[in-house]
């Protein structure tokens, strides 16, 4: 079969799955890995899951829409890597519908040294929760994540000194406060469940330890396991704290808000940096209004936390075949 086709029985050619299963590595909330894809003769059409929305903290399908939009993402580079454009329609079905996007390998392309270096970064970029070194950010990589925001139409703003101090309260009052309410309790305890074989959610290997007086505020998610103990360490001082944002808002935005997220992601796991979501105060519209500051027509998509981190573990992924409809 070649490479790009679909068989009759839905299943794609060789390429195209390795697409998809580039598609499948991205990050999500609470990876829950809310997107299927259905491979077509045109292309491939990508599904929101609305069935995997966390409702306590994503009431209108914000953050789900972001995380499929970082697979959309990892979906176009690897069609590119390929040596195919990826052409992309964006709510074709309109705002609501079950299909969100529509990825089809179009004409033949040259590779390019930027997108193969971002296709080898899918499957080594992680969520890091683990302190970071006490070592700023280079400039110029700061200058290239930027940039590489602004090819997918979103800004990256970096916080200074007193910025840094300001978004890093908002983010510890909105962990406070989500800790009070108990729908988020129950949603925090099924998505980190331990059950066996269970290929989502997130596991105890990926929760970090604890912030010694809470110096980072990164969501916890042991907070209803206490018997699985966490060794308590010291978090930086000197890790970059970015705020990515797009000028619209709504359904689009948020897919478009997702790849630009993911490419920023890619593009920091390129320069050996790592990188932590610090979603908590985007979920709850009051702090949100807040992240930008007063007086702006910026609307922030995720908060993220950059640095140098160790090692650690990949989340688990489901299979291809769990989340392929032929």
């Amino acid at each position: 079969m070649h490479g790009w086709a679909v068989a009759h029985d839905g299943e794609p050619g060789p390429l195209l799955r390795e697409c998809l299963e580039a598609a499948v590595l991205a990050p999500s909330i609470f990876n829950t890995q809310p997107w299927r894809f259905r491979p077509t003769s045109a292309g491939v059409d990508v599904l929101a899951d609305r069935g995997r929305r966390v409702g306590v903290i994503d009431e209108y399908g914000r953050e789900l829409l972001i995380s499929v939009g970082a697979a959309v993402f990892n979906l176009r580079v690897a069609m590119l890597a390929r040596g195919r454009q990826a052409v992309l329609s964006l709510l074709p079905d309109g705002p609501h519908a079950e299909r969100v996007a529509c990825v089809r390998a179009g004409a033949r392309v040259a590779g390019s040294d930027t997108v193969a270096a971002l296709a080898r970064a899918i499957p080594r970029r992680r969520t890091n929760r683990r302190p970071f070194a006490d070592v700023p950010v280079e400039r110029w990589m700061i200058d290239e994540l930027v940039r590489a925001a602004e090819a997918e139409g979103a800004e990256l703003t970096v916080a200074d000194l007193d910025a840094r101090g300001a978004v890093l309260e908002v983010v510890r009052f909105a962990e406070r406060r989500w800790r009070a309410q108990p729908n988020y309790l129950a949603a925090l305890e099924w998505w980190t469940r331990c059950d066996i074989g269970r290929l989502d959610g997130v596991p105890p290997e990926a929760y970090g330890p604890w912030s010694a007086a809470e110096r980072m505020p990164l969501r916890d998610f042991g907070l209803v396991h206490p018997l699985r103990k966490r060794a308590v360490e010291r978090f930086e001082d000197t890790s970059t704290i970015a705020v990515l944002s797009t000028r619209t808002d709504g359904p689009e935005a948020w897919l478009r808000g997702g790849q630009a997220l993911e490419r920023v992601l890619l593009t920091a796991t390129v320069r050996g940096l790592a990188t932590t979501p610090l979603t908590q105060p985007l979920e709850i519209p009051a702090l949100r209004a807040l992240v930008c500051g007063p007086g702006t027509t910026r609307h922030p998509q995720a908060i993220i936390r950059i640095g140098y981190g160790p090692p650690c573990a990949p989340s688990p992924r489901r299979p291809l075949a769990e989340v392929l409809l032929r």
